[in-house]
């Protein structure tokens, strides 16, 4: 009896010595939380753009964008000061007044559209409802803070001033912030990504408009439901996603985690296919979209309706996921008459054939 007594004195002793050690360590970061396991947010088509806007984009040359712009259901008029040269990608108009070499796909800018704002809802919509140091985090302002993965959810605005923002997780770990009203960030504010953590794995809903100040670096998707403005110098690894307004841009450089491949979230294709192009018939340029379920030696070329090769589009190794391809049959050493032609995709053993029409 005398040694069970002991053993539970010394126990109860050490019990308070490790409680009494968990209490210092949290009165010392008394910010630090637990991990909130998440799945990412779903994009859909939309993430393929690294800019997507309702009413306008508009730039100040010069710009960087890797990735696609698109801009529905305003008329690609309202996409004013971008060109080409300024993006890495394909430029996506609704109708023929978009910017010299845009292309048009109302359709498809339609469903980028609609995905938009389902993941605008879905993230708007996740449980449980944040508590604790995952509500109002900083009292609303992230500057200085370190923030683990979770749902974090804002009452009102959020601000990002003073000092720069820390994520801190792995590549795998995913944040999503809840925003009632603005996002507002500093000039020259950084959000940090520390221990792995992927900027394709960070989510904002904002309830109204973002603003990101001039040389601010900030990470992640935004999916705002009015505007979104880059200002002067202005850098985002990750989307500029506005489902009703515009995004504006001022020597800014966007680049979408995905690259131009659309890839979203590192996740593949199930299946290699190969899409009807976009628009068909055509005049001059279309886009010919594919997808492919393992990397390999890809190839993908025109012919007439004699069999003759009139273009190669692709002849390289790519890994798997979703691509989009222009083909201006207006340009190169052979401008292609009106008529039939068609376009053979080949991977490995598989093979796909479409046919498209030029019309002048």
């Amino acid at each position: 009896m005398k040694m069970l007594t002991t053993h539970m004195r010394d126990c109860a002793t050490r019990g308070k010595g490790f409680l009494g050690a968990t209490l210092a360590v949290a009165l010392l970061v008394p910010a630090l939380a637990v991990s909130q396991p998440l799945s990412p947010v779903v994009l859909g088509s939309a993430g393929n753009f690294a800019v997507l806007a309702g009413s306008g984009v508009s730039n100040v040359p010069t710009s960087a964008i890797t990735g696609h712009v698109g801009l529905s259901p305003a008329a690609g008029s309202a996409i004013t000061g971008l060109t080409g040269v300024q993006v890495t990608g394909i430029i996506y108009a609704v109708d023929a007044t978009g910017p010299a070499g845009s292309t048009i796909a109302a359709t498809m800018l339609t469903a980028a559209k609609g995905d938009l704002t389902i993941a605008f809802n879905n993230a708007a919509g996740r449980v449980p409802v944040p508590t604790g140091s995952f509500l109002n985090p900083g009292t609303g302002n992230l500057g200085g803070l370190t923030l683990v993965p979770g749902l974090y959810k804002f009452t009102s605005s959020c601000l990002i001033t003073g000092s720069n923002l820390t994520l801190s997780g792995t590549a795998n770990d995913v944040w999503i912030f809840q925003i009632a009203a603005d996002l507002n960030v500093g000039n020259g504010i950084q959000v940090i990504l520390a221990g792995g953590a992927q900027a394709s794995n960070i989510f904002w809903q904002v309830g109204t408009s973002a603003i990101l100040g001039t040389t601010s670096a900030f990470k992640g998707t935004i999916m705002a439901d009015q505007s979104i403005a880059l200002n002067t110098g202005a850098t985002l690894n990750g989307r500029a996603l506005a489902r009703i307004a515009a995004v504006t841009l001022a020597s800014s450089v966007v680049t979408n985690p995905a690259g131009v491949t659309g890839v979203e979230n590192g996740s593949s294709p199930q299946e290699f296919t190969l899409s009807q192009n976009y628009p068909n018939p055509f005049n001059p340029s279309t886009t010919i979209a594919y997808s492919l379920e393992k990397a390999g030696m890809v190839s993908l070329k025109v012919y007439n309706v004699l069999g003759v090769e009139v273009a190669s589009l692709v002849s390289a190794h790519q890994e798997a996921g979703n691509y989009a391809v222009p083909f201006d049959a207006g340009k190169g050493s052979k401008i292609l008459s009106s008529g039939v032609y068609f376009y053979r995709l080949e991977s490995g053993s598989l093979v796909a054939m479409k046919k498209l029409t030029l019309t002048k």
